[in-house]
C-alpha cells in the first residue's frame, strides 16, 4: 500500500505497514545515519534502552526522538530461535510524527536492525579505513555478516574477503556470496586478522575471536556483536593497542563489554558524532577500534529514510 504524506495536527489511523525495508539499501541507510548526525543530534543525549527478561530471552525497548519523527522499537532477543529456523532478532517498529506523536508507519523490527547495525558499522568505517584498505575479515555468517558485507561494499572499494565462521557450511555460504560479488573470498581461521585492513565481528561471542596482537597496526575493526557488559568478541590486547570509538560514551559505559571486560576507565572514547563530524583523532601507527551496541536514535533514523523513500514511489 502507498504511504500518504506525514499527517498534520489530525487525529488519524496508522498508515501503512513495511515488511521489509522499504527499498531502502545499505547505501541509503548509511546516509541516514550520517545526516542525522551532522545535523547536529547529539548521541550523548538519546534515551537509555530498557531490557526485561523473559523466559524465551530478553525484550528490549528503544524510544529516540529526532528532527520531524520520533518511534520506538520493541525487539526480542531469542538466543534459541536459530535452532528451529527462526531469527534470533524480532520485532516491530513504531515511527510517529514528531510534532503530535501521531502513528505513520509500522516497520519489520527485524529487517530494520538487520540494516540499521552494518550501516552505523559502515558509517564508521568508512572514516576508520585507510584509503587502500582491500582485505576485509569478517567473523561470522549469519544475517548480519552479510548485511556488513553489503554495507561495506557501498562505502569502500574491496577486493578479498576471509570468512571465519564455527559453521563450516554457513562460511562456504558466504564464500560463494561474496565472490558473486566480484570478491576474492574464502574461508580462514582467526589468525586471518594479521593480513586485514578491515575487521568486523558480528556474532554471538561472549569471548574474544581472535589474538588483538596479531592485528596490523594500520587495521580497523568493528565489533557489532553485542551490547552486554559480560560478552566481548575482541580481547585486552586490542583494546589496550588501539584508538577507541564508540557510538555513545554514555552507553559504552553501561554495555560496551569489549571494553569494559578490558579495563578502559581514563582512556579517550570518540563517540560516531565526533568521528562523522570530523572532530575525532585518527592516528597513524595503531589500530583504530569501533564497538557499537546499538542505539535508538539509528533505527529512528533508518525508519525515517524508510518512510521517505516510501512517501516518494509513484
Amino acid at each position: 500500500m502507498k504511504p500518504t504524506a506525514r499527517p498534520g495536527t489530525a487525529v488519524v489511523p496508522l498508515q501503512y505497514a513495511v515488511k521489509g525495508t522499504g527499498g531502502v539499501g545499505p547505501a541509503g541507510a548509511v546516509g541516514a545515519i550520517e545526516r542525522v548526525l551532522l545535523d547536529g543530534f547529539d548521541p550523548e543525549a538519546a534515551p537509555a534502552r530498557s531490557a526485561v527478561p523473559v523466559p524465551a530471552g530478553e525484550l528490549l525497548m528503544m524510544p529516540a526522538a529526532a528532527g520531524p519523527y520520533a518511534g520506538v522499537k520493541i525487539a526480542g532477543v531469542a538466543p534459541d530461535n536459530p535452532r528451529h529456523g527462526l531469527p534470533r532478532i524480532t520485532g516491530s517498529y513504531l515511527l510517529l510524527d514528531g510534532p503530535t506523536l501521531q502513528p505513520i508507519a509500522l516497520l519489520d523490527g527485524a529487517a530494520l536492525t538487520a540494516l540499521r547495525t552494518p550501516a552505523v558499522t559502515a558509517a564508521a568505517l568508512r572514516r576508520l579505513a585507510v584509503p587502500e584498505a582491500a582485505h576485509l575479515v569478517l567473523f561470522g555468517s549469519g544475517p548480519q555478516a552479510y548485511g556488513h558485507l553489503d554495507a561495506l561494499l557501498a562505502v569502500r572499494p574491496l577486493t578479498r574477503l576471509t570468512v571465519v565462521a564455527r559453521d563450516a557450511g554457513r562460511a562456504g555460504a558466504l564464500v560463494a556470496y561474496g565472490q558473486r560479488l566480484g570478491l576474492a573470498a574464502a574461508v580462514g581461521g582467526p589468525e586471518a586478522v594479521a593480513e586485514a585492513d578491515l575487521v568486523v565481528c558480528c556474532t554471538t561471542a561472549r569471548t574474544p575471536l581472535f589474538d588483538g596482537a596479531l592485528v596490523p597496526a594500520h587495521a580497523a575493526v568493528a565489533a557489532a556483536g553485542s551490547h552486554e557488559p559480560d560478552a566481548r568478541e575482541v580481547d585486552e590486547a586490542l583494546v589496550e593497542r588501539a584508538e577507541l570509538y564508540v557510538e555513545a560514551r554514555s552507553v559504552a559505559a553501561r554495555e560496551a563489554g569489549d571494553l569494559l571486560m578490558a579495563g578502559v576507565a581514563g582512556r579517550q572514547l570518540w563517540n560516531l558524532a565526533e568521528l562523522v563530524r570530523g572532530d575525532a583523532l585518527l592516528p597513524t601507527g595503531r589500530p583504530r577500534f569501533f564497538k557499537s551496541v546499538g542505539m535508538a536514535w539509528e533505527d529512528l533514523a533508518v525508519a525515517a529514510e524508510v518512510h521517505r523513500a516510501g512517501a516518494a514511489l509513484p
